[in-house]
């Protein structure tokens, strides 16, 4: 059976991606490679492809009842890629006591604050924190102020109210606290110099003292120590509507409590720098410098609903992603970022080429065939796992693709051994499905030129020059003639646009297995060329239906005789 493809954490999930400009072997390959090895030894791989499939690489999607690979243009780390999910944060009702708690704890200097839903509404930081906590007025009634709530102040004591009136809707206020340490006569004088509906006084198991803020009716009276009021004391405070706390708290610590019980919304910035989750790294290493936030949140765009969060540190070094390459092994060709990828494996049947460097030893697997479907197909045997009869139809369509039913020049004995079995194993007619598959859709006909040239587009750099060939397979040449200017013109501004020296289409018919060559290149190349000329930079080719094997060998050879200097 075909294995699900389920959703894999970031740190599981491993690319299977073919070239840029994919066809359908590419395509095919790496949906079927990817089911094996879910079914084996990586259940976080992933199907993807680096461009839109074209028109019959859709067709054989729908015919096989699969769905579409993830289109994955860019693998290189983005903020989603770097930051943190598991978030520690606070909200505007948290005290300064615990938000101090949970920076510690996750061993942050700052902390994202958020309203339910996980909406962002601003940051917290440790001088944040120590602003509100140390006063900076030390005379007068300022110093002694703390805005909090009775709520809020029982918590960080863990004290247990004594009694506290009814209609108290504990509200937050401004409080001005007083520690109990002076004689009754002072301490009745001190009291009454102040409004007591806002007096928060401390003291341990002094009755008269007490007494006194009872009956001056401060706001509420902490008593510290563990000690408990006589009921006496109770009942004056229930009369004169106080609230009496109780902690076992001394009086030293119970005073600093108290300051660490403020709400932080006073103190929570609403200017700070945030990312969207798509943002790749090189544009936040940019742009984080210079400022002094030390962590950053990443948010969805619009909701600002908190995603993740990031530090300096995390973009030193960041998760890199791990990426299979199949039908391709030359960064040249690979999805955009590969060359800062964790490159797992290579599986491909086109020669050795190009600047793929590894950091690593890798799995490398490159065999001389007409399909990299083949290839697949293989290790489908050797782990003794039969395809289910999509991944069968996925990968019979890849070999047609590739050798043109078998008859190309690439065509191995081991495609068709291959073939007749996937076709057995997907229940279908290879060559009525040869014919629907190439009647699917004409690319010619349907598509821009852009789109035409870009369908299986590959770039190549050979004797110092830079080289795009194109290929695409008609039913008969009709559907070329009309689009043929059109066609040289877009290979013209391709040259341009990408800093080419060369770029050919070559379209083939796959029911005469013959090609047209339609070429833009210096006037040194296209006197080299021999094929007959029925057109100004068009070129007839007998015979020729293979880009690997046929054409490119062709033109490597023309441009090796030119001998370019490369530098």
């Amino acid at each position: 059976m075909t294995s699900t493809e389920a959703s894999p954490s970031d740190d599981d999930r491993v690319w299977v991606m073919g070239h840029k400009n994919p066809d359908t072997d590419a395509i095919c390959s790496a949906i079927a490679y990817a089911d094996l090895l879910r079914q084996t030894r990586l259940p976080g791989a992933v199907a993807a492809c680096c461009g839109t499939p074209n028109s019959r690489t859709e067709w054989v999607l729908s015919q096989a009842g699969l769905p579409r690979p993830r289109l994955v243009a860019d693998v290189r780390p983005r903020a989603i890629d770097v930051c943190h999910r598991e978030v520690t944060k606070a909200t505007l009702s948290d005290t300064i006591f615990d938000a101090y708690h949970r920076m510690a704890g996750a061993g942050f200097r700052s902390l994202p604050v958020v309203e339910p839903g996980d909406r962002i509404v601003g940051m917290l930081s440790l001088l944040d924190l120590l602003q509100l906590l140390i006063p900076t007025e030390i005379e007068g009634e300022a110093v002694r102020a703390v805005r909090t709530n009775i709520a809020s102040i029982a918590k960080v004591l863990g004290a247990g109210i004594a009694c506290q009136p009814e209609d108290d809707d504990d509200a937050e206020v401004e409080y001005i606290m007083m520690v109990a340490g002076s004689s009754e006569p002072v301490m009745a004088e001190r009291i009454a110099s102040f409004d007591a509906g806002r007096l928060l006084i401390i003291t341990g198991d002094r009755a008269g003292v007490q007494l006194l803020a009872v009956e001056a009716g401060v706001k509420c009276l902490v008593i510290t120590s563990g000690f408990r009021p006589a009921e006496a004391i109770l009942a004056a405070a229930r009369a004169k509507g106080v609230t009496i706390l109780m902690t076992p708290r001394d009086t030293a610590s119970s005073t600093q409590l108290i300051r660490g019980s403020r709400p932080i919304q006073q103190a929570v910035s609403t200017e700070y720098a945030s990312f969207d989750p798509d943002v790749p790294l090189h544009l936040l290493r940019d742009r984080i410098q210079g400022l002094q936030q030390t962590l950053f949140p990443v948010i969805e765009p619009g909701s600002r609903k908190l995603i993740g969060v990031f530090s300096r540190t995390d973009l030193v070094t960041p998760r890199r992603p791990k990426l299979i390459l199949v039908d391709h092994n030359e960064f040249s060709q690979a999805v955009t970022g590969a060359e800062e990828a964790e490159i797992v494996e290579v599986m491909d049947h086109h020669r050795l080429s190009g600047n793929l460097v590894t950091r690593e030893p890798v799995q490398f697997i490159n065999k001389p065939v007409g399909s990299t479907c083949t290839i697949v197909a293989r290790a489908f045997r050797s782990h003794g796992v039969d395809p289910s009869p999509a991944i069968a139809t996925c990968l019979c369509a890849g070999i047609v693709s590739d050798t043109l039913n078998l008859t190309s020049p690439t065509a191995t004995d081991e495609d068709r051994q291959v073939l007749a079995w996937l076709s057995e194993t997907a229940g279908i007619d290879v060559n009525r499905f040869t014919e629907e598959f190439f009647a699917a859709g004409s690319v010619l006909r349907s598509s821009a030129p852009e789109a035409v040239i870009g369908s299986d587009r590959k770039e190549y750099e050979e004797g110092g020059y830079k080289v795009s060939i194109s290929q695409v397979e008609e039913v008969g040449l009709n559907q070329f003639w009309p689009v043929r200017e059109s066609l040289q013109a877009e290979l013209g501004r391709l040259i341009e646009v990408h800093s080419l020296d060369i770029a050919c289409l070559m379209v083939t018919d796959v029911n005469r297995n013959d090609s047209l060559l339609l070429i833009e290149a210096p006037e040194e190349v296209l006197r080299k060329i021999q094929f007959p000329r029925k057109k100004e930079n068009l070129y007839r080719l007998d015979g020729v239906v293979s880009r690997k094997k046929q054409l490119f060998p062709w033109l490597s050879s023309v441009l090796g005789e030119l001998g370019r200097d490369s530098g």
